[in-house]
C-alpha cells in the first residue's frame, strides 16, 4: 500500500489535476477504513464448552439440580408474513431442550394480536406433549421436527431402541396431521370477519385491532396441567401480547422484549434471559448448558453480560455462492471482536444476565421493599406491612440471585393483596434508563 501511495502521489496528472487529486483523496480513506476494518480481527478468540464439568458442579445425578433457571422469548409480529409452522418448530425446539424442565420457560410476544397466532400456539401446546418425550427418549437432533424429518441421512445410525422405528413412524404421521391443523387455521385466517374474530365462548378477541387492544396473557403450559403423555412435567409456555393504545410509541422489537422481561419477573423471574426470532430454531438440545459453562462459570460468570450465539442457515448451496452462510460476520469478525471485550449484540439468539439489565436483581418479595408503609392496594383493602425486617445490608445480599418468582403462579390465579403495586414497582426498576445502560458499561466476553 505504501509502494502504491508513493506512486500515485508521485505521478499526478496534469491534464485532469483535481479528478487525480478526489481519486487520490478516496484512495487514502478507503486504504485507512480497511485497515480500521482489520483491527479487530488480529486477536480472534475460540472458545470451547465442558459440560460434563458444569454437570459435575451443578447437575450431578440423583440430586436437586442447581442449574440457574431461563426465560426464553420468541418474537413474532405477522403471522401471515412469518408462517405459524415455522413458529410452532421454534417453540417445539425449545420446549424440548436437555435442561431441567421446571427451570425453563418460553415466552412467545405476539406484537400483531393475531388470534392466528393464538391458536396455532395452543395447537403447538397439544402437540408438544407427544413431540417432547419422543425426542428425550430417542436423543434426537434437532429437535424442530419440520427439520429432523426433513433431513436426509441415516436416521437409525447410534439408535438401538427396536421400537424407535415405529414410534418415528406414528410421530411423523402426527407431525402431518399437526401441520395440516396449523395450514387448516391459516386458510381460515385468510379472510377476516367484517364484525372481526371471536373466541370459542362467544366473546370478540380482544386483538381485533392490532393498534388499540388491552394487554393478554395465556399459560397454556405450566405447573397444573403441563404433562406430557408419559405423566412428566413439560417447560412453561406463556402467549403474551402487549398493551397498545394509538398515540403512544411502542418501539417496535424492543418494546416487546422489554414488555416480556416485565411479564417473565412476575411469573418466572429467571437469572437470564435469551431471545430468539420466531424463525430461529434450537440446532442443538444442548444450548442452554452451553451458555451456562459461561454464565454460570466461576471465575467469571459474575462478569458476564451476555452470551451471542453464532448464526447458522439451512436451505443454502452447498458452495454459498450469496454469501448467506454470513461466515466472515460470524466466525471471523465476532471473534475477533471477542477478543477486544466482547462480540457485539445481533438482536437474536443472545443469553443475558437479567441482572446485566436491571442495574441490580429485582426485589425477591414483598417484604423485601420499603418497610413501614401503608399500601392502598389495587386489588383489596389497606394494608399494614409488617414491622420486622433486615437492615440495608441483609438486603442488598438477599438480592443476589434472581432465581424465585415475585409471585408464584398459584398466587397469581387466586389474586393477592398489592400485586398491581408490586407489578409497578417491579416495572420501575426494568424502565430505570441509567441501569439499562449497563448493558454496554460491563464486561462482554467470556
Amino acid at each position: 500500500m505504501c509502494f502504491f501511495f508513493q506512486y500515485r502521489v508521485t505521478h499526478p496528472v496534469r491534464d485532469a489535476y483535481g479528478l487525480w487529486l478526489v481519486s487520490v483523496i478516496c484512495e487514502i480513506w478507503f486504504a485507512l477504513s480497511w485497515l480500521l476494518d482489520q483491527f479487530p480481527k488480529w486477536y480472534p478468540i475460540n472458545r470451547e464448552t465442558y459440560l460434563d464439568r458444569l454437570a459435575l458442579r451443578y447437575d450431578r445425578e440423583g440430586e436437586p439440580s442447581q442449574l440457574c433457571p431461563i426465560d426464553i422469548f420468541v418474537s413474532t409480529v405477522d403471522p401471515l408474513k412469518e408462517p405459524p409452522l415455522i413458529t410452532a418448530n421454534t417453540v417445539l425446539s425449545i420446549l424440548a431442550v436437555d435442561y431441567p424442565v421446571d427451570k425453563v420457560s418460553c415466552y412467545v410476544s405476539d406484537d400483531g394480536s393475531a388470534m392466528l397466532t393464538f391458536e396455532s400456539l395452543s395447537e403447538t401446546a397439544e402437540f408438544a406433549r407427544k413431540w417432547v418425550p419422543f425426542c428425550k427418549k430417542h436423543n434426537i437432533e434437532p429437535r424442530a421436527p419440520e427439520f429432523y424429518f426433513q433431513q436426509k441421512i441415516d436416521y437409525l445410525k447410534d439408535k438401538i431402541q427396536p421400537s424407535f422405528v415405529k414410534e418415528r413412524r406414528a410421530m411423523k404421521r402426527e407431525y402431518e396431521e399437526f401441520k395440516i391443523r396449523i395450514n387448516a387455521l391459516v386458510a381460515k385466517a385468510q379472510k377476516v370477519p367484517e364484525e372481526g374474530w371471536t373466541m370459542a365462548d362467544g366473546t370478540a378477541w380482544p386483538g381485533n385491532n392490532p393498534r388499540d387492544h388491552p394487554g393478554m396473557i395465556q399459560v397454556f403450559l405450566g405447573h397444573s396441567g403441563g404433562l406430557d403423555t408419559d405423566g412428566n412435567e413439560l417447560p412453561r409456555l406463556v402467549y403474551v401480547s402487549r398493551e397498545k393504545r394509538p398515540g403512544f410509541q411502542h418501539h417496535k422489537k424492543a418494546g416487546a422484549m422489554n414488555a416480556l422481561i416485565r411479564v417473565s419477573a412476575v411469573l418466572t423471574n429467571g437469572a437470564y434471559l435469551l431471545n430468539v426470532d420466531c424463525d430461529h430454531y434450537f440446532n442443538s438440545s444442548k444450548a442452554l448448558r452451553e451458555a451456562m459453562c459461561f454464565m454460570m462459570d466461576p471465575a467469571l460468570g459474575r462478569k458476564t453480560c451476555y452470551v451471542q450465539f453464532p448464526q447458522r442457515f439451512d436451505g443454502i448451496d452447498l458452495h454459498d455462492r450469496y454469501a448467506n452462510r454470513n461466515i466472515v460476520f460470524f466466525d471471523i469478525n465476532m471473534k475477533g471482536l471477542d477478543g477486544i471485550q466482547g462480540p457485539m449484540y445481533v438482536g437474536t439468539g443472545c443469553c443475558f444476565n437479567r441482572q446485566a439489565l436491571y442495574g441490580y436483581d429485582p426485589v425477591l418479595t414483598e417484604a423485601d421493599l420499603e418497610p413501614n408503609i401503608v399500601v392502598k392496594s389495587c386489588c383489596g383493602g389497606r394494608k399494614k406491612k409488617s414491622k420486622s425486617y433486615m437492615d440495608n445490608k441483609n438486603r442488598m445480599m438477599k438480592r443476589t440471585e434472581s432465581s424465585a418468582p415475585i409471585f408464584n403462579m398459584d398466587d397469581i390465579e387466586e389474586g393477592i393483596e398489592g400485586m398491581c403495586l408490586q407489578f409497578l414497582k417491579q416495572a420501575l426498576y426494568i424502565l430505570n434508563p441509567y441501569n439499562i445502560m449497563l448493558l454496554f458499561s460491563l464486561p462482554f466476553g467470556s
